[in-house]
């Protein structure tokens, strides 16, 4: 079975997260929708428990657009991952779980922005297309554990990945299949977008937005020519 090495600098990306075996199959995103000052015990708990089950890396979520990019980054520096496993309470204002499962099964549009999903702002604006596709070629399969992921679930979930030959979970069949036969990705976020929500989501609130900037710029001329005469 084939099995690969992490580069020395990984994960990548920082993120409230737990490194397991790099060899694991598995991964697990428990969503948060509290702040980090304020996590429960509970979510510190499933977060914990994916990584003594046996993932290789376990963490927590909160967005649905910058905290999947980092996600993706982490993921795609290890091909040993091939699964994963989403759980934790469903973020009411984000809908992060739904937007995972969606970016795994649809992909995205030609905005960046993730399909079918419930999420209010789904977009990837800091990825490249080829980190994004890797992604979602290496994981095979996502579990949705949303408001039901118990501990017990979670250890059955991940137990299941890793095994050599093939159990039953729930409606799947599962076994550890190997790394992704490419490389590992060393992949940065580029940071160009640190507030996906006032970004343009189309051609006409970009040209709109570039308009008002133009505007702007000419006030700001204006004003210091009329200092400049003063």
């Amino acid at each position: 079975m084939l099995k690969v090495e992490t580069s020395p600098d990984y994960p990548v990306e920082e993120g409230h997260y737990l490194r397991g075996n790099d060899y694991s199959p598995v991964a697990v995103a428990t969503i948060l929708i509290y702040d980090y000052g304020k996590i429960p015990k509970e979510i510190e708990q499933l977060v914990r428990i994916g990584v003594e089950a046996g993932a290789a890396l376990s963490g927590t979520i909160q967005t649905e657009n910058i905290g999947i990019e980092k996600m993706v980054c982490n993921i795609i520096g290890n091909p040993n991952i091939r699964y994963l496993v989403v759980t934790g309470p469903e973020s009411p204002g984000h809908s992060t779980g739904d937007a995972i499962i969606s970016l795994l099964r649809y992909g995205i549009d030609e905005r960046k922005r993730i399909k079918k999903t419930k999420a209010p702002t789904p977009y990837l604006f800091n990825l490249p297309v080829e980190y994004i596709e890797r992604f979602r070629s290496q994981i095979r399969e996502v579990f949705n554990l949303l408001n039901r992921g118990t501990p017990d679930l979670i250890r059955k979930a991940v137990w299941s990945c890793y095994q050599e030959s093939p159990v039953k979970f729930e409606n799947y069949t599962l076994y550890d299949i190997g790394a992704y036969p490419e490389d590992p990705i060393r992949a940065k976020l580029t940071w160009r977008v640190t507030n996906p929500v006032a970004e343009p989501k189309d051609n006409e609130e970009r040209r709109q937005k570039e308009e008002l900037q133009k505007k702007m710029e000419m006030i700001r001329k204006r004003l210091e020519e009329k200092k400049g005469n003063q």
